[in-house]
């Protein structure tokens, strides 16, 4: 278990109930291993999104464990959980989930204030120009574009250096030079920092940059390919392999 930072056993989550059920995870087994960087991948509607917010505790599955850190997150009660999210586990929306009334800066720096903590100024700084923010540190959400707006939340996850990172679609909303110095960022978090980051993407260069790619279908896990090519995820996606 020590060398798993997040590890999903027989997790079941559904959705609905009668004719309009929907198993969205069935049964589902596995570590993450700790200081790696995994992709998540598979057609829509494959329980991608489910797993990811089932394994950073955002929510409970139906049955199974989840263990980060060794700890069964399933068994916490509320106040606890959202104790070990603020200080062990990050999160990278879709949605961006910004605060509108708070500039890019303020919005990076929430989670550590909330917790008590003083951000290290250079450290903010900085994490705002590599996600090509630099300049804009006092505008708020509705003066900043999509894409500049998924660099805040993106800013905001990596600011405390969780031991966990989560990453729900990071470059989606993205064009395609910021989205390289994203993954950049996210595989420098995992090389240089020794976090863990688990990526869910539908974009074959995107999950190249990770160490190991999880494919799911109908709420399984079909197939782990390690360290795979572009090429390869794209047959395996295609039902080549």
């Amino acid at each position: 278990m020590s060398d798993h930072a997040v590890l999903l056993q027989g997790v079941t989550r559904t959705y609905g109930s009668g004719a309009t059920e929907v198993a969205a995870l069935r049964q589902v087994d596995h570590g993450f291993p700790r200081g790696g960087f995994t992709a998540v991948m598979g057609p829509s509607g494959s329980g991608k999104s489910t797993l990811l917010q089932c394994a950073s505790g955002l929510d409970r599955p139906d049955s199974g464990a989840v263990r980060v850190a060794g700890q069964d997150i399933t068994r916490l009660a509320e106040n606890e959980l959202a104790v070990l999210r603020r200080d062990r586990i990050g999160v990278i929306f879709q949605s961006f989930n910004l605060v509108p009334s708070l500039t890019a800066w303020q919005n990076v720096i929430l989670p550590s204030r909330l917790a008590r903590r003083r951000p290290d100024p250079a450290h903010v700084r900085g994490l705002l120009a590599r996600v090509g923010l630099a300049g804009r540190e006092r505008h708020r959400p509705a003066q900043l574009s999509g894409g500049q707006q998924q660099r805040v939340a993106i800013a905001r996850a990596l600011l405390g250096r969780p031991e966990v990172l989560f990453a729900d679609e990071p470059t989606g909303a993205l064009d395609r030079g910021t989205g390289r110095q994203v993954l950049a960022l996210l595989r420098e978090a995992v090389d240089e920092f020794g976090q863990t980051v688990v990526m869910v993407t539908h974009d074959p260069e995107a999950a190249v940059r990770a160490d190991q790619v999880l494919f799911l279908t109908d709420g399984r896990i079909v197939d782990i390919l390690d360290r795979p090519s572009t090429a390869q995820i794209g047959a395996r996606l295609d039902g080549r392999r």
